[in-house]
Order: structure tokens, then sequence, then C-alpha cells
């Protein structure tokens, strides 16, 4: 029985515009440090699977980068998805890759463009995880102890024990508002981190009992027509194919900072910051200023008594928004003139 990862790392370049594009998009950053979120994804698993059975699921335009980031991952381990189509279909896709090659697989799902604050406690919970989907033939879910009430994830409540440190899964609530937010921490709920772990077969057989989004297609993978499998498929996420629908599925606690760093106002949670509680990166000056977050990839950028800023020189764009306002850049970026919305790109 090996073990095997599924990294989701595709993704359109919209949260952290002007400096990720499409064809450039989170991952590839240096978002949390020195190196790309997608280098410490793929070095985080070190000592929990090894590098032969690591599977990348990207975009095809992704693929060439994705290579050139990741030269110890061999090129077939790199599956190009033929088209966006959400994370069930993607990862009943690895998941097939890694049952062709062990009947009695074991997959760990995860995305490329998270921060972890510990990588041996994040390790020794994958560890875990993948030992619970075998143990108990289920679908298991990595619940984050929540650092605060958080109205931008999901939430995990846990139902009756069954095992040491392993629950049934009585609730998943999306995104709630600060009340509900604030109630469910205090109730004990997990986030929803998206850190998932399955046998393959326990997979398929919860594939064909609830996802029919998907499974009238799995034959087309098993002869080999990935196009095929792609183009009937209709999207649709993991958490609801599988997760939500399933009832075979528990949850166990992963007590390690963890941040899904789904906007600019988050790197104050995942980067130093200075005596002003600013976030600045590159060749940048902060003068009287707290609680902002700047960025420069070329040119000196100056900011001077300001508050709560968002301030990012990138890639010939200068994008200045707040912190608060940094969540809605996806629908700024639709209403924006394609002239100063579309990055050219090499």
């Amino acid at each position: 029985m090996s073990r095997w990862a599924a990294i989701l790392a595709g993704g359109s370049g919209t949260r952290f515009w002007p400096l990720s594009t499409p064809s450039h998009p989170k991952q590839f950053l240096p978002l949390a440090g020195a190196r790309a979120l997608l280098v410490d994804a793929v070095d985080r698993l070190a000592g929990v699977v090894s590098t032969d059975r690591v599977l990348i699921v990207t975009g095809q335009a992704l693929v060439d980068r994705t290579r050139a980031l990741l030269p110890t991952i061999p090129p077939h381990q790199i599956l190009a998805e033929p088209r966006p189509a959400s994370t069930a279909p993607a990862l009943t896709w690895a998941t097939h890759v890694a049952r062709a090659a062990d009947p009695e697989a074991i997959v760990l799902s995860m995305h490329a463009d998270w921060w972890v604050g510990d990588a041996a406690r994040f390790a020794h919970t994958a560890g875990r995880a993948l030992d619970a989907a075998a143990e108990h033939d289920a679908l298991v879910t990595v619940g984050i102890v929540p650092a605060r009430p958080e109205v931008g994830y999901g939430y995990i409540e846990r139902g009756a024990p069954v095992a040491p440190g392993v629950w049934a899964v009585r609730r998943f609530t999306e995104k709630p508002d600060a009340a509900r937010a604030a109630a469910l921490v205090a109730d004990g709920a997990l986030w929803n981190s998206g850190l998932f772990a399955w046998t393959g077969r326990r997979f398929f057989e919860e594939t064909t009992a609830h996802a029919p989004e998907i499974a009238p297609h799995v034959p087309r993978l098993d002869q080999g027509d990935v196009a095929g499998f792609f183009r009937e498929v209709q999207p649709i996420a993991v958490d609801v194919s599988h997760f939500e629908r399933s009832r075979r599925v528990v949850v166990l606690p992963g007590d390690f900072p963890w941040d899904d760093v789904g906007t600019w106002a988050a790197l104050e949670r995942v980067r130093a910051t200075d005596d002003g509680g600013n976030v600045v990166v590159g060749d940048a000056v902060v003068r009287d200023s707290t609680g902002s977050v700047v960025w420069t990839d070329g040119d000196p950028v100056v900011v001077d008594g300001v508050s709560g800023l968002v301030v990012v020189r990138a890639n010939g764009r200068v994008l200045v928004t707040t912190r608060e306002r940094a969540s809605r850049l996806k629908d700024v970026l639709e209403r924006l003139p394609p002239r100063v919305r579309d990055i050219e790109e090499e």
C-alpha cells in the first residue's frame, strides 16, 4: 500500500494582480518568503510521500513553468488538464493515475498555494490522515484548528468520535458571517483547509455512489482518453461531489499554523512586518504608516502617512487599494478595460 500525493496547481492569476498573471499565477510567486509557494508545497511532503509518487495537476499553459520550477519531479508526474473543471475531476484523474500504478494506493490531496508555518507538524498530520484513510476506509479531511474567527473560510463541525483524534463529520458550513464564525470557533469547529486523504478504492466507490457529474465518464480514463474524460465531466469541487454527499467522511484536527494566502491583505499573517505592522517587499520606503502591504518588483515606491493600504507596483501596473477591499480584487479586474487589466507576458 503506497502513499501518493496530488498537488492542485492550477490558477487564473487574479487574486494577486498585478504581480500574478494567467501564466504566472499565485503558486509561482514568493508570497510567503524567498521561494515560490509551489516549491514549498513539494518540499513539505519530504518524509511523507516519495518524490516519485508526487503528482502535480496543473493547466496546459503552466506545464513548462511548473517543470522548470520543480526539476526533481519527473515530467510524467506533471498532469496537464485539458480544460479547467474544478477540483473533483482533477483529483479523479490523479487518483486514477496513482491507482493504476498501485491498486492499493492511498492519496493525499493538497493545494499548491498555501502557507504552512510548521513543516514538521504538517508532515505528522498528513501521515496521520493517510493512515486514517486506510484504517477507517473513509474519506479523510484535515480541519485546521482556527487561529481566529474567519469569514473567508469554510468550517467543519465534528460529530461522534470514531477513534482517538478522529471524528465523524456532523456538518460543513461554508463561509459564515462574523457572528456565526465566532460561534463555530467557540464550539470547536475546524477550518476546512482542503487537505484530504483517501484510498483509491474508497474514492472511486464514493465517486460511483455520489458523483453523477463524474462517474459515467471514468471509463474514459480506463481507456486512456483523458481529453474525453475532461470534455464530458461537469465541473464540480471535490468538497461537494464527495465530502458533502458521502457518509464515509471523518475529520482529524491539524494543529499547525496554516493560511490559504487568499488576498494581498493575508501577507501580514505570513510575512515579517516592520515596527508599524507593514509588510514591505522590494525597493520601498514606508514612513509614518501602519498596517499596509507595499510590494514593488522594480521602481522604488514611497508610502507616507497612510494606514491599511495595499500598494503594489508590478508588471508595469500600480494597484492602490485598502486591505479590506483587497478581497474584491477579482471583481475590480472584471470591470477594468483590457488595456489596463491584461498584462503582456513573455
